[in-house]
């Protein structure tokens, strides 16, 4: 188990993706009834009005909880892979800049992508 604490491929998907899980859960439990530039799904697409700041705060919550579930199973890569005791700052930079691209952008995209058939360019 200590071995599975020191192992970035573990413990940054893991904690990511509970990350995007609780927050996809708060955000559908409590979200945020007015557009503001404080909490929620805030873009420009999505501000534009109320019908469409109420739909991205919806689908980007589901889409959230469903993304965090994919960063949990692929925390368990880290269960299997090891990596060297000195590339493991490398390896973990590396997760950290993947999920970033990958899955944020990749979420951004498919709200945005959800709001315009929806509603429209």
């Amino acid at each position: 188990m200590n071995n599975l604490l020191n192992n970035p491929l573990f413990l940054i998907p893991l904690t990511t993706g509970l990350i995007f899980v609780v927050t996809g859960f708060v955000m559908l439990k409590f979200p945020p009834k007015k557009i503001n530039y404080f909490y929620g799904y805030r873009t420009a697409n999505s501000m534009k009005n109320q019908a469409r700041w109420d739909f991205a705060q919806t689908y980007s919550a589901k889409e959230m909880i469903k993304y965090g579930w994919v960063l949990l199973l692929i925390s368990l890569v880290g269960i299997i892979f090891q990596p060297e005791k000195g590339a493991e700052t490398l390896i973990g930079t590396g997760v950290m800049i993947f999920i970033f691209m990958v899955i944020v952008i990749a979420l951004i995209m498919k709200v945005e992508k959800e709001i315009k058939n929806k509603f429209g360019g």
